[in-house]
C-alpha cells in the first residue's frame, strides 16, 4: 500500500533561495530512490519561505529508507532543516 507524505515547511523569507534550492536537490535524488512514487516541491504561493512536499513511496519501509539515505542526512537535515522556522509533516495510507 502506497505510503503518502505532505510536508510544510517555513523559513525566513531571506533563507528563501537556500532552501528551495536544496530542495530542488533533494528532489532529485529522491526521485532516483526504488521506493520513490513522486516527490513534488512547490512554492506557496503569496509566502515568501513557504514550501510543499508531497511524496509518496511504495510503502512505510521504503519512506524510512529515503530518510536513512545519505542525501537526505546531507541536504535535508544539514541544510534545510536548520533554516526552518517551521515544520509540519502529515503521513497517510492510502485507501
Amino acid at each position: 500500500m502506497a505510503y503518502t507524505v505532505v510536508a510544510h515547511y517555513r523559513c525566513a523569507p531571506e533563507d528563501d533561495a537556500t532552501v528551495r534550492a536544496a530542495l530542488v536537490r533533494a528532489r532529485e535524488a529522491t526521485r532516483a530512490e526504488p521506493a520513490n512514487l513522486m516527490y513534488e516541491v512547490h512554492a506557496v504561493e503569496d509566502e515568501p519561505g513557504g514550501f510543499l512536499l508531497y511524496e509518496r513511496y511504495t510503502d512505510r519501509e521504503g519512506f524510512e529508507a529515503h530518510k536513512a539515505s545519505a542525501h537526505f542526512a546531507e541536504v535535508i537535515v544539514g541544510v534545510v532543516l536548520p533554516l526552518l522556522t517551521e515544520r509540519t509533516i502529515t503521513f497517510g495510507e492510502v485507501i
